[in-house]
């Protein structure tokens, strides 16, 4: 028998948040919020269910703060550091990234303590949960428990695997293999598929189809390179598992991928019709409820966007949101776009921004002005383009730096033109993926605008209101996808790739110029002066850095994969880059570039990137300053306030044992 510490390294709590009904709202978790408990309340259907509302409340902490980037966007090949620097560790893998670093220890602490208050449902529902949804409140506790591990194993291996309530402080403990975690993780989604329903009574409830994606993607990381020391024996049969499970979501008939990928991001007001596509399997649900707000809301949206209050004629408002620019996005993150054919790219990204603040507009000089009647006046008026980002390819002569001293400056040089240009790449500059060129810089890039939130009751307020995607249909495909992939059978790998990439196409018609993010939705707060200029703009930058005249004709040929030819001929995958060579190797690094083209930002990439060990050579190729070490940056160090409190019969552990239960390298 083995003895645990409550693996949390801070204070132990028997659940995360206790909540009880108090009216009918828009949704189960908007509750009042009751601190005070005890454990006789956990005896009781009616506090059972709101410990269960407890644990869906725990959901929202992965979009919470900056442990939702650091631990999973930093230090990869989608994106590096902006200009503010917080947390730049986690992105340099220096050393001021150690055990001792804060976020670590937010992910081990909130995982466990959601664990305890899953084991305390798996214990008693069974004993104390008489009605008609006891099989549904057993499966939320299963599902979460495993889903909670499998975030640790992602992040750090072997973990304590702790299956009963603590109810007495334990200070002794084992810690159990990534093979023991992954077992139970497979045993708890498998209880949770059957006990689930495959519809939820309630918007946000977690459903059997959820727990069939999730339990797929176990699979598959159970498979992946990271466990190739012990997976053998269970690989096969796991990827077909993988395969097996992604179908029952992609036909069950509950879930429809998007019409438009923008559909995803178009959030238009709170709780609104965005927010409950139909792709979106399991989602945090946050509201503007500040009852249930808690400490933090949905903080995603600060962290990507590039600085524009600072440009001429720009204010912070609420639809460009209040930009931390802590997530600059790297060549690789542009270039893995077919940026003519794919809408993705720029249903992704924001590179048009409106004057909201003439009186800081830029005036026209005697040297750069169009006609000698422009000189001395404003470049743009309120309510015109102020701010553009072209995204073009190295070769492009059409543009070159402000030269402010230049008597006749060329008609090229982007001082002429009325907007704030940023330019990627100025004419004769070559194209490099390490090196700066145009004049992107630390503050000053194109910025993912996926979680863009223009609902906050206050422009400076950082508490985000929008959902918090945990999983979606396209990421079920890409599963199946990987697996058939994994298993050398890629005929069987297209239709579901192309499923995700037709969708991605231009339709016949599409106006490749329409844009759409969360900002939008400043138009439907209430916080908002209806006078008053904004910096949205419902346009990108398509035709003019594509440098190609006005189309409306459809991109499916181009998208659409005819055969493994197209993945394994192509010179558009940086195969060269990575060193990949054989056709298993290839088919990751597509696979790879799939999921960035189609999931970019959205929380996933460092463990995608670790379980398959390319980390070290996709940062070597298209990070300059992420510098991982191979026999280390797979796994996080285990949090040293954990192993400085617990105990080997009934003494501080040693230096060296220590050492013994910390990843190798930390």
């Amino acid at each position: 028998m083995k003895k645990f510490i409550n693996i949390l390294s801070g204070m132990a709590l028997l659940s995360a948040l206790m909540v009880f009904p108090t009216s009918c709202k828009k949704s189960f978790l908007d509750e009042e919020v009751i601190n005070s408990h005890n454990t006789s309340d956990f005896q009781t259907a009616l506090g059972l269910d709101g410990l269960v509302i407890g644990m869906y409340q725990s959901l929202k902490f992965h979009f919470n703060y900056t442990w939702a980037y650091t631990t999973t966007n930093y230090g990869v090949d989608e994106f590096t550091v902006g200009g503010d620097r917080t947390e730049q560790m986690f992105n340099s893998y220096d050393g001021n990234f150690n055990s001792l670093s804060g976020d670590i220890a937010a992910v081990w602490d909130n995982m466990y303590g959601n664990i305890n208050s899953a084991n305390i449902v798996i214990k008693n529902v069974p004993v104390y949960y008489d009605g008609a949804n006891k099989n549904i409140r057993l499966g939320e506790g299963y599902f979460m428990r495993a889903f909670d591990y499998f975030k640790l194993v992602k992040q750090f291996g072997g973990v304590p695997l702790k299956l009963e309530p603590s109810e007495t402080i334990q200070e002794e403990f084992s810690r159990n293999s990534a093979k023991e975690i992954y077992a139970q993780i497979i045993q708890d989604f498998t209880q949770a598929y059957d006990l689930l329903p495959a519809t939820a009574a309630e918007p946000g409830r977690i459903t059997k189809g959820a727990a069939a994606h999730f339990l797929a993607k176990a699979y598959l990381f159970r498979a992946s390179e990271i466990n190739n020391e012990w997976n053998g024996e269970t690989k096969t049969a796991d990827l077909q598992n993988a395969i097996k499970y992604a179908d029952l979501v992609i036909n069950g008939g509950a879930y429809t991928l998007a019409t438009n990928f923008s559909d995803l991001w178009n959030f238009t007001a709170v709780d609104g019709a965005n927010e409950s596509n139909k792709e979106v399997i399991l989602a945090a649900q946050f509201s503007n409820n500040i009852t249930t707000q808690g400490r933090y809301g949905n903080q995603i949206h600060l962290y990507y966007p590039s600085i524009y209050q600072t440009l001429p004629g720009m204010v912070r408002d609420l639809a460009g949101g209040r930009e931390f620019q802590r997530l600059r996005s790297t060549d690789y993150a542009l270039d893995v776009f077919d940026r003519v054919n794919d809408s993705r790219f720029w249903k992704s990204f924001k590179t048009r921004y409106i004057c909201n603040n003439p009186a800081s507009a830029t005036k026209w000089t005697a040297a750069n002005a169009p006609t000698p009647a422009q000189v001395g006046q404003a470049k743009f008026v309120g309510g015109e383009e102020s701010v553009l980002y072209i995204v073009n390819n190295a070769g492009d002569t059409r543009y070159t730096p402000l030269d402010a001293a230049a008597a006749n400056p060329l008609p090229t040089d982007i001082g002429r033109r009325k907007p704030s240009m940023f330019v990627r790449y100025f004419s004769g500059q070559a194209q490099s993926y390490l090196n700066a060129h145009g004049n992107y810089g630390a503050n000053q890039f194109v910025a993912l605008s996926k979680f863009m939130d223009g609902s906050r009751n206050l422009v400076a307020s950082q508490f985000g209101q929008r959902d918090g995607i945990l999983a979606r249909l396209a990421e079920t495909y890409l599963i199946a996808a990987e697996a058939y992939g994994r298993l050398g059978q890629y005929a069987q790998a297209l239709p579901y790739l192309n499923k995700v990439r037709d969708r991605a196409a231009y339709k016949d018609g599409e106006n490749r110029e329409s844009y759409v993010d969360g900002g939008i939705s400043y138009r439907t707060n209430p916080a908002t002066n209806a006078t008053a200029l904004s910096s949205y703009s419902d346009k990108n930058s398509y035709f003019e850095s594509n440098n190609i005249a006005v189309t409306t004709t459809n991109t499916l040929t181009s998208m659409h994969l005819n055969g493994d030819g197209d993945i394994f001929n192509s010179n558009k995958e940086f195969y060269d880059k990575i060193g990949a060579a054989s056709q298993a190797d290839k088919f990751t690094a597509f696979i790879l570039n799939e999921r960035s083209r189609e999931l970019m930002g959205e929380l996933q990439r460092w463990e995608d990137l670790a379980r398959t060990k390319t980390l070290v050579a996709r940062t070597a190729a298209f990070n300059a300053e992420a510098k991982p070490i191979e026999s280390k940056h797979y796994l996080r160090p285990v949090p040293q306030s954990f192993l400085d409190v617990i105990k080997s019969n009934g003494s501080a552990l040693s230096p060296a044992q220590k050492q013994a239960l910390q990843n190798p390298g930390w």
